[in-house]
Protein backbone atom coordinates (compact mmCIF):
# COMPACT_ATOMS: atom_id res chain seq x y z
CA UNK A 1 0.00 0.00 0.00
CA UNK A 2 2.50 2.52 0.57
CA UNK A 3 4.55 1.97 -2.60
CA UNK A 4 0.34 1.98 -4.15
CA UNK A 5 0.63 5.89 -2.55
CA UNK A 6 4.20 7.24 -3.95
CA UNK A 7 2.87 6.97 -7.35
CA UNK A 8 1.18 8.79 -9.28
CA UNK A 9 -2.26 9.08 -10.15
CA UNK A 10 -2.59 7.91 -13.47
CA UNK A 11 1.11 6.59 -14.04
CA UNK A 12 2.13 4.13 -16.54
CA UNK A 13 3.16 2.06 -13.23
CA UNK A 14 -0.04 2.28 -11.74
CA UNK A 15 -1.92 1.77 -14.92
CA UNK A 16 0.31 -1.58 -15.79
CA UNK A 17 -0.15 -2.51 -11.88
CA UNK A 18 -3.91 -2.72 -11.48
CA UNK A 19 -4.20 -3.84 -14.91
CA UNK A 20 -2.92 -6.98 -13.79
CA UNK A 21 -5.32 -7.16 -10.88
CA UNK A 22 -8.40 -8.18 -13.26
CA UNK A 23 -9.01 -11.47 -14.46
CA UNK A 24 -8.41 -10.24 -17.89
CA UNK A 25 -5.41 -8.97 -17.21
CA UNK A 26 -3.82 -11.70 -15.88
CA UNK A 27 -5.07 -13.44 -19.10
CA UNK A 28 -2.93 -11.26 -20.64
CA UNK A 29 0.35 -11.96 -18.76
CA UNK A 30 -0.13 -15.39 -18.94
CA UNK A 31 -0.17 -15.21 -22.44
CA UNK A 32 2.52 -13.17 -22.82
CA UNK A 33 4.72 -15.58 -21.15
CA UNK A 34 3.27 -18.22 -22.91
CA UNK A 35 4.45 -16.91 -26.39
CA UNK A 36 7.97 -15.82 -25.34
CA UNK A 37 8.52 -19.35 -24.31
CA UNK A 38 7.09 -20.64 -27.75
CA UNK A 39 9.01 -18.47 -29.39
CA UNK A 40 11.88 -19.36 -27.65
CA UNK A 41 11.37 -22.79 -28.48
CA UNK A 42 10.61 -22.32 -32.51
CA UNK A 43 14.02 -20.61 -32.26
CA UNK A 44 15.88 -23.68 -30.65
CA UNK A 45 13.70 -26.16 -33.10
CA UNK A 46 14.54 -24.14 -35.91
CA UNK A 47 17.86 -24.20 -35.77
CA UNK A 48 18.17 -27.76 -34.75
CA UNK A 49 15.93 -28.52 -37.96
CA UNK A 50 18.16 -25.87 -40.01
CA UNK A 51 21.21 -28.01 -38.96
CA UNK A 52 19.68 -31.09 -39.86
CA UNK A 53 19.01 -29.97 -42.91
CA UNK A 54 22.70 -29.41 -44.14
CA UNK A 55 23.73 -32.61 -42.19
CA UNK A 56 21.27 -34.20 -44.70
CA UNK A 57 21.94 -32.71 -47.64
CA UNK A 58 25.87 -32.52 -47.02
CA UNK A 59 26.29 -35.85 -46.15
CA UNK A 60 24.20 -37.71 -49.27
CA UNK A 61 26.16 -35.43 -51.56
CA UNK A 62 29.56 -36.26 -50.22
CA UNK A 63 28.86 -39.98 -50.24
CA UNK A 64 27.49 -39.49 -54.16
CA UNK A 65 30.69 -37.52 -54.54
CA UNK A 66 33.01 -39.18 -53.19
CA UNK A 67 31.37 -42.84 -53.71
CA UNK A 68 34.42 -43.47 -56.52
CA UNK A 69 37.07 -42.44 -53.88
CA UNK A 70 35.70 -44.59 -51.23
CA UNK A 71 35.85 -47.55 -53.74
CA UNK A 72 39.18 -47.15 -54.25
CA UNK A 73 40.31 -46.66 -50.80
CA UNK A 74 37.97 -50.50 -49.97
CA UNK A 75 40.23 -52.07 -52.76
CA UNK A 76 43.77 -50.65 -51.39
CA UNK A 77 42.21 -51.70 -47.65
CA UNK A 78 41.37 -55.10 -48.55
CA UNK A 79 44.53 -55.80 -50.45
CA UNK A 80 46.17 -54.60 -46.98
CA UNK A 81 44.26 -57.93 -45.89
CA UNK A 82 41.40 -58.12 -43.06
CA UNK A 83 37.99 -56.53 -43.24
CA UNK A 84 37.53 -52.95 -45.14
CA UNK A 85 35.22 -51.62 -42.07
CA UNK A 86 35.91 -50.98 -39.20
CA UNK A 87 32.81 -50.32 -36.68
CA UNK A 88 33.33 -49.22 -33.11
CA UNK A 89 31.34 -47.94 -30.44
CA UNK A 90 31.24 -44.09 -29.59
CA UNK A 91 29.61 -41.86 -27.21
CA UNK A 92 27.14 -39.30 -28.68
CA UNK A 93 24.75 -37.09 -27.69
CA UNK A 94 23.61 -37.00 -23.99
CA UNK A 95 25.76 -40.06 -23.94
CA UNK A 96 24.07 -42.55 -26.19
CA UNK A 97 26.02 -44.87 -27.55
CA UNK A 98 26.26 -45.70 -31.10
CA UNK A 99 28.51 -47.90 -34.45
CA UNK A 100 30.88 -45.22 -35.97
CA UNK A 101 32.06 -46.41 -39.01
CA UNK A 102 35.61 -46.30 -40.54
CA UNK A 103 37.83 -47.85 -43.22
CA UNK A 104 40.27 -49.81 -41.28
CA UNK A 105 43.85 -48.99 -40.57
CA UNK A 106 44.72 -50.95 -37.95
CA UNK A 107 45.30 -54.25 -37.17
CA UNK A 108 43.12 -56.79 -36.09
CA UNK A 109 44.25 -57.14 -32.91
CA UNK A 110 44.53 -52.94 -32.32
CA UNK A 111 42.27 -53.07 -29.22
CA UNK A 112 44.35 -56.17 -27.68
CA UNK A 113 47.71 -54.17 -28.06
CA UNK A 114 46.26 -51.02 -26.32
CA UNK A 115 46.56 -51.83 -23.03
CA UNK A 116 50.57 -52.27 -23.90
CA UNK A 117 50.70 -48.81 -25.11
CA UNK A 118 49.32 -46.42 -22.83
CA UNK A 119 52.26 -46.21 -21.02
CA UNK A 120 53.45 -43.87 -24.11
CA UNK A 121 50.65 -42.36 -24.47
CA UNK A 122 51.89 -38.45 -26.16
CA UNK A 123 48.97 -37.17 -24.50
CA UNK A 124 50.16 -36.32 -21.14
CA UNK A 125 47.08 -34.79 -19.77
CA UNK A 126 43.62 -36.20 -20.57
CA UNK A 127 41.96 -39.42 -21.21
CA UNK A 128 42.80 -39.45 -24.84
CA UNK A 129 45.24 -42.28 -26.48
CA UNK A 130 47.62 -40.73 -29.64
CA UNK A 131 50.84 -42.16 -30.58
CA UNK A 132 53.23 -40.77 -33.60
CA UNK A 133 54.55 -44.09 -34.31
CA UNK A 134 51.52 -46.70 -33.61
CA UNK A 135 52.79 -49.71 -34.51
CA UNK A 136 49.25 -50.99 -34.89
CA UNK A 137 48.73 -48.77 -37.70
CA UNK A 138 48.86 -50.79 -41.22
CA UNK A 139 50.73 -49.65 -44.43
CA UNK A 140 48.02 -48.03 -45.73
CA UNK A 141 46.43 -47.21 -42.52
CA UNK A 142 49.02 -44.08 -42.03
CA UNK A 143 48.28 -42.61 -45.32
CA UNK A 144 44.42 -42.97 -44.52
CA UNK A 145 44.63 -41.38 -41.37
CA UNK A 146 46.74 -38.53 -42.40
CA UNK A 147 44.34 -37.29 -44.68
CA UNK A 148 41.91 -38.35 -43.06
CA UNK A 149 40.18 -40.87 -45.62
CA UNK A 150 39.78 -43.37 -42.84
CA UNK A 151 36.88 -41.13 -41.76
CA UNK A 152 34.95 -40.92 -45.03
CA UNK A 153 32.24 -43.61 -44.50
CA UNK A 154 30.82 -41.80 -41.25
CA UNK A 155 29.11 -39.43 -43.79
CA UNK A 156 26.88 -42.42 -43.31
CA UNK A 157 26.42 -41.58 -39.42
CA UNK A 158 25.86 -38.48 -40.43
CA UNK A 159 23.02 -39.12 -43.04
CA UNK A 160 20.95 -41.56 -40.61
CA UNK A 161 21.78 -38.70 -37.49
CA UNK A 162 24.02 -40.71 -35.45
CA UNK A 163 26.67 -37.51 -36.05
CA UNK A 164 26.87 -33.80 -37.09
CA UNK A 165 29.06 -32.46 -40.09
CA UNK A 166 30.51 -30.53 -37.42
CA UNK A 167 30.66 -30.84 -33.65
CA UNK A 168 33.07 -32.35 -30.78
CA UNK A 169 34.70 -36.09 -31.79
CA UNK A 170 32.72 -38.77 -30.41
CA UNK A 171 34.56 -40.12 -27.87
CA UNK A 172 35.01 -44.06 -26.73
CA UNK A 173 32.83 -45.25 -23.65
CA UNK A 174 36.70 -46.04 -21.98
CA UNK A 175 36.96 -41.89 -22.41
CA UNK A 176 34.00 -41.19 -21.57
CA UNK A 177 34.33 -43.04 -17.94
CA UNK A 178 37.09 -41.10 -17.07
CA UNK A 179 35.72 -37.57 -18.20
CA UNK A 180 35.46 -35.03 -14.84
CA UNK A 181 31.95 -33.20 -14.45
CA UNK A 182 33.28 -30.24 -17.34
CA UNK A 183 34.83 -32.61 -19.55
CA UNK A 184 30.69 -33.74 -20.10
CA UNK A 185 30.02 -30.58 -21.40
CA UNK A 186 31.44 -32.15 -25.14
CA UNK A 187 28.19 -34.30 -24.53
CA UNK A 188 25.68 -31.76 -24.83
CA UNK A 189 25.63 -32.01 -28.41
CA UNK A 190 25.75 -33.96 -31.37
CA UNK A 191 29.12 -35.21 -31.76
CA UNK A 192 30.56 -34.08 -35.09
CA UNK A 193 32.63 -35.58 -38.55
CA UNK A 194 34.81 -31.82 -38.14
CA UNK A 195 35.36 -29.60 -35.30
CA UNK A 196 37.10 -26.61 -34.06
CA UNK A 197 39.87 -28.17 -32.67
CA UNK A 198 40.46 -30.26 -35.52
CA UNK A 199 40.65 -27.64 -38.29
CA UNK A 200 43.40 -25.83 -35.05
CA UNK A 201 45.93 -28.60 -34.61
CA UNK A 202 44.20 -31.95 -34.62
CA UNK A 203 45.93 -34.56 -32.49
CA UNK A 204 48.93 -31.77 -31.51
CA UNK A 205 46.23 -30.28 -29.19
CA UNK A 206 45.68 -31.97 -25.89
CA UNK A 207 42.63 -33.00 -24.13
CA UNK A 208 42.33 -30.19 -22.14
CA UNK A 209 42.50 -28.13 -24.86
CA UNK A 210 40.36 -30.31 -27.04
CA UNK A 211 37.53 -29.47 -24.54
CA UNK A 212 38.17 -25.89 -24.19
CA UNK A 213 37.81 -25.63 -28.18
CA UNK A 214 34.60 -28.04 -27.64
CA UNK A 215 33.27 -25.60 -25.13
CA UNK A 216 33.70 -22.31 -26.95
CA UNK A 217 32.19 -24.01 -30.07
CA UNK A 218 29.23 -25.00 -28.26
CA UNK A 219 28.40 -21.92 -26.56
CA UNK A 220 28.73 -20.13 -29.68
CA UNK A 221 27.77 -21.98 -32.13
CA UNK A 222 25.26 -21.80 -35.00
CA UNK A 223 25.24 -22.41 -39.01
CA UNK A 224 27.83 -19.57 -40.15
CA UNK A 225 30.45 -21.09 -37.50
CA UNK A 226 29.60 -24.49 -38.86
CA UNK A 227 30.27 -23.45 -42.46
CA UNK A 228 33.37 -21.58 -41.39
CA UNK A 229 34.94 -24.65 -39.80
CA UNK A 230 33.47 -26.42 -43.01
CA UNK A 231 35.61 -24.19 -45.17
CA UNK A 232 38.43 -24.76 -43.52
CA UNK A 233 38.24 -28.21 -43.05
CA UNK A 234 39.93 -29.14 -46.41
CA UNK A 235 42.91 -27.18 -46.21
CA UNK A 236 43.35 -29.37 -42.63
CA UNK A 237 42.67 -32.68 -44.25
CA UNK A 238 45.01 -31.93 -47.52
CA UNK A 239 47.87 -30.59 -45.67
CA UNK A 240 47.87 -33.40 -42.44
CA UNK A 241 48.86 -31.18 -39.88
CA UNK A 242 48.62 -32.87 -36.59
CA UNK A 243 47.42 -36.06 -38.06
CA UNK A 244 48.93 -39.12 -36.86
Amino acid sequence: MKTLRRLRLGSPLLGHFTAFQSRFGLARLRLHFLLRRVMWRWLVMGADVAKRGVDLVGSAAALLVLSPLMLLVAALVRLDGGSVLFAQTRVGRFGREFKMYKFRSMRPDADRLLAALLAANQHSTGVTFKLKQDPRITRIGRWLRRFSLDELPQFYNVLVGDMSLVGPRPPVPREVELYSLADRRRLLVKPGLTCLWQVSGRAEIDFPGQVRLDVMYIENQSLLQDMRILARTPRAVVFGSGAY
